[in-house]
């Protein structure tokens, strides 16, 4: 359900108005009577989950194996 505010209710109430956007409310910003913005809330980052990758990717045992010399010198600055 969008609230309308006006921009100068928005400018002076701008720290309440995040508090409810944070809630989950959507809050319409109008000049005037022409809506003009929308303060919505920002989805979540997912959380990273350790071992999602199991199974799924398979590092070989020539991962553990040395470089080779010219392999190594293109890593040197």
């Amino acid at each position: 359900m969008d609230k309308v505010v006006t921009v100068h209710a928005a400018k002076t109430g701008l720290s309440k108005l995040l508090a409810r956007v944070e809630a989950g409310e959507e809050i319409t910003i109008a000049r005037g009577k022409q809506p003009v913005a929308r303060l919505v809330p920002v989805a979540p980052k997912a959380k990273r989950v350790f071992g999602a990758l199991r199974g799924k990717i398979k590092i070989g045992p020539e991962f553990f194996e040395p470089l080779l010399p010219d392999e190594l010198a293109a890593w040197d600055p």
